[in-house]
């Protein structure tokens, strides 16, 4: 009576108090019934908080670990010319200064039988002035890169030792200089913040890089000026004070505050993806909240009717359960808390030797906060319209089990609650988000989809309704099914349907990358290309390329460099640019002059020069990237070339096959803009038909005759990056395995949801004479029809989002691939029909007794 009592109307207040107590006192039952609703909101809870906890302990230790990554305080360098002596009376004001050389060589056995490129590092005694270098074996680096009569000390990475087939202790050949490998390294400080390299190191002294002759009038070096700020200056003060003093100077300015930008933002990027994927994974997971809310609130009529009937307003009954409700998802995230915050710690364990990463245990507020807020607007936005459902629950149910009434929409309050959750978890993830468009576009494509899936269910209902009568029972049973009221189409639809696109999606980006990387770009790509050459070897190249691969087409081009500055004025660094274009203005771009227009470029707008044209410098800009950076015809691009500003008028936009890796550029000059300037030149040849003999000679000759000529042999490059693409690749799939477990438990929250129908049918059925066997080949009909349907969608959905990955964005050919067609059916239907029939099993053992009553 007590109870009784305490539900009659009262205060709003006491409402609340007496609702949380009624439900702390129903979930002494335990949590059964909302074991997939903890299932959903645990995995996208830890997928969220992982990725960013990941993210933030990698960036977090890049920026304590600066100075040690940048191998100084600040560091200024030079693209193809040495300081000025004006520049080096600055520079060696602010503390003890370390100068290194980089650029891309060939180094080669002594007999001439065996080359490879590497990237060369030249560095002076004072390296590194923070952290330290480690090699086997161990010992100072002055003594590893010591001269020993007329040859010098090296170190080397361990892939170069097998590439060419030596051991340390052998020598090499490095332009004309003698190179003794005296170590392999373990560690160098400062490899990350000087980004990706294409070959393995080769670390020698400055003397050793002058007597090598690589670097002559041209050639493509970095010159590297580390500082070591002895005097307390401040390194942001300074940097102010290099770009006034020396405007002109063309030098890129890095701090230990930003000692690796290119993989922060590249990390930064990439977490983004994934807490995108870990996202999806939630709002999946949030439909299989909504089944698991209504299949316990169905389970839960009787109980509701009962509070009815003793006088509590629905009110209360509706916050009776959202407690309930909040308590299973607080247990959920705390439980996703756990797995995300030891995910950096175990990732550490494989990333120690690769990344600036920390092996001890950490926990970041701000991501676990971040996946906490996703997790609980997540529940409530998919909780709160069968809460308004179960409003409508009448008295009537306490005395029939099996509810006839129609189902209807919740009141207003209610659609507008679930709309205003789900309108602050989109909120949330674009204000979240390092690029925010592709956030809003990634959002729009969720709501899409759910919209497409919704109206996929509907068709394929209609389709069932009017499907033509077919003999055999169990498959009427199972179209009916389909379409009758309370049917599980629009459930399973939904629960597979955004998971399975997903997956479908990233394995047709995967499998386009891929085919593209091994197959179709090496048939169209240059076999080598050829870098530094000098005006006075350029004609003994050429006569020496053509005799060891007289098919092939040579292709040469001047080459500089050149970074920009300003848009009509307008320094770049104050500019807003969006992430796409930043790539164009992040360091030393390489640039040409050509009377013609390149002959892999479609001219898009503006005219080209006329071959004699001498008038005021101007510049052809790649389309796409003009279009990103904001750019049309007759603006104004300063770029600093050897030190020199050249400020130039875009005359036209033209299209580039980047895809291609033929020689390319974003901006092509005037031949009048470097009348005079000092250059090297950049070749390629292409031979499709060559073999890797003939590729292998050409290379020894060219090695051997011209050893100050850096090639590239684009296949070995290929190799390279067709490994990352496929450590990225298993990151995508991991990801992706996130999203389709969360399919899984949706769909067998669907199920269980439909679990009291499918009860009542199967009862009736058997009681009119249907054998179990009909029964289950009827539900395996009906799981099977609606996993093709899925699948179908699917296939749909995820090519064309593959599609536009691929050929919008990543600028490739991009096709459909059968094999992922075949696997996705295929694991719609094992999911389907595997699931469902571990769930019908049950209900085809219910006793007939008990439910037969209820009726």
């Amino acid at each position: 009576m007590r109870i009784v009592a305490d539900i009659a109307p009262q205060r709003f207040g006491s409402s609340v108090a007496l609702a949380f107590r009624l439900a702390l006192r129903e979930m002494r039952g335990g949590l059964k019934g909302f074991y997939i609703f903890l299932a959903c909101i645990a995995l996208g809870t830890a997928a969220i908080a992982g990725v960013n906890s990941l993210s933030q302990s990698i960036t977090g230790s890049i920026a304590s670990q600066g100075r040690e990554l940048l191998a100084g305080d600040i560091r200024f360098q030079l693209n193809n010319r040495v300081a000025t002596e004006e520049e080096k009376t600055f520079l060696d004001g602010m503390g003890a200064i370390s100068v290194s050389s980089s650029l891309r060589s060939m180094a080669r056995l002594p007999d001439g039988s065996n080359q490879a490129l590497v990237e060369l590092k030249a560095v002076d005694g004072a390296y590194p002035l923070y952290g330290s270098l480690q090699s086997e074996p161990a010992a100072p680096l002055s003594a590893s890169l010591a001269k020993d009569g007329t040859q010098f000390g090296g170190l080397v990475a361990p892939l170069l030792l097998e590439r060419l087939g030596i051991k340390v202790g052998d020598d090499i050949l490095l332009g004309t200089a003698r190179i003794r490998v005296n170590g392999t390294i373990l560690r160098e400080p400062d490899a990350l913040s000087e980004g990706f390299g294409f070959a393995p190191r080769l670390l020698v002294s400055t003397d050793a890089l002058a007597a090598s002759g690589l670097v002559q009038q041209g050639s493509l070096v970095e010159y590297g000026y580390k500082a070591r700020i002895d005097n307390g200056a401040s390194v942001p003060l300074i940097r102010k004070q290099a770009e006034e003093q020396f405007p002109s100077a063309g030098w890129s300015i890095r701090t230990s505050a930003n000692a690796a930008p290119a993989l922060t933002a590249n990390i930064t990027r990439f977490s983004q993806f994934l807490t995108l994927v870990g996202l999806t994974a939630l709002i999946v997971g949030g439909v299989g909240v909504a089944n698991a809310v209504r299949a316990f609130l169905d389970s839960k009529r009787g109980v509701i009717a009962t509070f009815k009937c003793l006088g509590a307003p629905a009110s209360v009954v509706v916050m009776i359960y959202l407690f309930q409700i909040l308590f299973i998802a607080l247990i959920g995230i705390v439980i996703g808390l756990v797995f995300g915050a030891l995910i950096p710690y175990v990732a550490a364990q494989f990333l120690a030797g690769i990344l600036p990463v920390s092996t001890g245990f950490q926990l970041f507020p701000s991501a676990l906060g971040m996946a906490s807020l996703f997790g609980v607007l997540t529940a409530l936005a998919f909780a709160i319209l069968p809460l308004g459902r179960a409003r409508n629950v009448p008295a009537t149910a306490l005395f029939r089990e099996q509810g006839f009434e129609r189902a209807r929409l919740p009141s207003w309050p209610y659609l507008v609650g679930a709309g205003l959750c789900l309108a602050l978890l989109g909120g949330l993830a674009i204000l979240t988000a390092y690029d925010r468009y592709i956030s809003m576009v990634f959002l729009g494509a969720i709501a899409f989809a759910f919209i497409v899936l919704r109206g996929v269910s509907v068709l394929v209902s209609a389709l069932a309704r009017r499907a033509p009568r077919v003999k055999s029972p169990a498959l009427r049973l199972a179209i009916g099914n389909i379409h009758r009221p309370g049917a599980l189409t629009p459930s399973v639809v939904l629960s597979l349907g955004l998971g399975l696109a997903l997956l479908v999606t990233l394995a047709l980006i995967d499998g386009n990358l891929r085919r593209e990387l091994t197959g179709n770009l090496p048939e169209r790509a240059p076999n080598f290309f050829f870098v530094d050459i000098q005006g006075t070897e350029i004609d003994g190249f050429r006569s020496l390329l053509q005799t060891s691969l007289p098919d092939g087409k040579i292709i040469e081009v001047p080459m500089l460099r050149g970074r920009i500055l300003a848009f009509n004025g307008v320094d770049v660094g104050k500019m807003t640019v969006p992430p796409s274009g930043q790539w164009v203005l992040r360091g030393d771009r390489g640039i040409t002059y050509a009377k013609n227009m390149p002959e892999n470029s479609t001219l898009t707008e503006g005219e080209w020069w006329t071959a004699d044209y001498n008038g005021e410098p101007l510049v052809s800009f790649s389309e796409e990237e003009a279009g990103e950076l904001g750019l049309k015809i007759g603006d104004m691009v300063t770029v600093n070339v050897l030190g020199r500003n050249i400020t130039a008028k875009i005359a036209n936009f033209r299209t580039v096959e980047w895809e291609s890796l033929s020689i390319n550029f974003v901006m092509v000059f005037s031949p009048n803009t470097f009348a005079g300037a000092p250059h090297a030149w950049l070749a390629t040849v292409i031979d499709p038909n060559a073999t890797a003999e003939q590729e292998s000679a050409a290379l020894k000759a060219i090695t051997n005759g011209y050893p100050t000529i850096t090639s590239v042999r684009v296949k070995d490059a290929l190799d390279i990056i067709n490994e990352l693409v496929g450590q990225l690749a298993t990151a995508i799939r991991a990801a992706a395995a996130v999203a389709l477990v969360a399919s899984v438990l949706v769909l067998a929250g669907a199920l269980a949801a439909g679990n009291r129908a499918r009860i009542h049918d199967a009862v009736v059925l058997k009681t009119l004479g249907a054998t179990r066997s009909t029964l289950i080949r009827a539900f395996s009909y009906e799981y099977a029809i609606l996993g093709l349907s899925t699948a179908i969608f699917a296939l749909f959905a995820g090519g064309v989002s593959a599609w536009f990955v691929v050929s919008r964005i990543m600028t490739l050919p991009s096709s459909f691939l059968p094999d992922v067609a075949g696997l996705t059916v295929v694991i719609a239907l094992a999911m389907t029909v595997g699931i469902g029939l571990v769930g019908t099993w049950r209900v085809l053992g219910q006793k007939a007794a008990p439910v037969l009553r209820e009726l």
